[in-house]
């Protein structure tokens, strides 16, 4: 893998914290890896990054997140909408260019057993990572999120964790470490307040409920509007354009419409449907910015820690 270039994507149990997330970034700065996106979004509590680079130096920088996200996150503090079992949540591995998925799988392994050597945080291996089919689904590892997991690992062995444990961390949780091809984070808006239809919505169009394979969806309420979060995990089977057109036909059913969509992260050139509708609702979709390829030869700038900064100056 001399020439290979593989992706992680970390998610973060924070979101409105501007200076945790800025120096959680500012850790993952690693010779030999490009920063390709970081986001906050206050009303899930979350945040995610887009790291890409040589494979050995993506794990270094995917474990330091890791290890700067338990120092300054306190999940027994932290509230949010989204499901979360760590204060890094979870941390894929996907192949880019010149690795393979199993190749990614044992990137994960060796990034699971550095952050439990080097920081006490205890790890789930999932996706093509797992190590048991039980544990292949993400939903199902963090299934009771970290107040449920906290208890349950104490007493049924079937929940500990594959590396460290068998307790969580008391304040970091556990964090779920995979590999796993390019996925879509797409969110839909709707012209309403009422949550109730969109979870409907969720219902009738998540894999795990018979619709659309590889589907993962949830009706929430951020900013007084009804909102449609779903991860698309094989945009092979299912493109963005038929997640929508599948959801839209459903919310003609319960009279509620599109107003925006989202797309959080990054996406590959090949996902990138320029006339389809969800595009053209998209809010601030700039191909220089969202497509993977086109980031990879223009990466951002890495930021300033200013809580070390302001240190320093003092």
């Amino acid at each position: 893998m001399s020439d290979a270039v593989v992706e992680c994507v970390p998610n973060f149990s924070e979101g409105a914290d501007e200076d945790v997330v800025r120096a959680i970034v500012c850790a993952m700065r690693v010779e030999g890896v490009k920063l390709l996106d970081w986001s906050m979004d206050a009303d899930h509590n979350r945040s995610v990054v887009t790291v890409a680079g040589a494979p050995q130096a993506v794990v270094e920088s995917a474990v330091r997140g890791v290890g700067k996200a338990a120092e300054l996150i306190d999940l027994t503090r932290q509230r949010g909408v989204h499901p979360r079992m760590g204060a890094a949540d979870v941390v894929p591995f996907v192949p880019v260019q010149g690795a393979t998925l199993e190749q990614c799988a044992l990137l994960a392994r060796q990034a699971g057993a550095e952050i439990w050597q080097r920081f006490q945080v205890p790890v789930y291996f999932y996706g093509a990572a797992a190590s048991r089919p039980d544990r292949a689904n993400l939903e199902d590892v963090r299934r009771g999120q970290f107040e449920e997991l906290r208890d349950l690992v104490q007493r049924d062995h079937a929940r500990c964790p594959d590396v460290g444990g068998p307790t969580l961390h008391p304040t970091a949780g556990a964090t779920a470490v995979g590999a796993r091809r390019f996925l879509a984070a797409f969110n839909i808006y709707f012209d309403t307040s009422d949550v109730s239809p969109v979870r409907q919505i969720a219902r009738k169009i998540r894999a795990s409920s018979g619709g659309l394979p590889g589907v993962k969806a949830m009706g929430v309420l951020v900013r007084e509007q009804a909102q449609l979060s779903m991860n698309i995990t094989d945009l092979q089977a299912v493109s963005i354009s038929q997640a929508y057109e599948r959801a839209i036909e459903i919310a003609l059913q319960y009279r509620v419409a599109p107003v925006r969509t989202e797309l959080i992260g990054l996406l590959p050139e090949s996902a990138c449907e320029r006339d389809s509708e969800w595009m053209r609702l998209s809010i601030e979709f700039d191909p220089a910015v969202k497509v993977i390829e086109r980031r990879l030869m223009a990466p951002m700038e890495w930021p300033v820690d200013m809580v070390a900064s302001a240190g320093q100056i003092r």
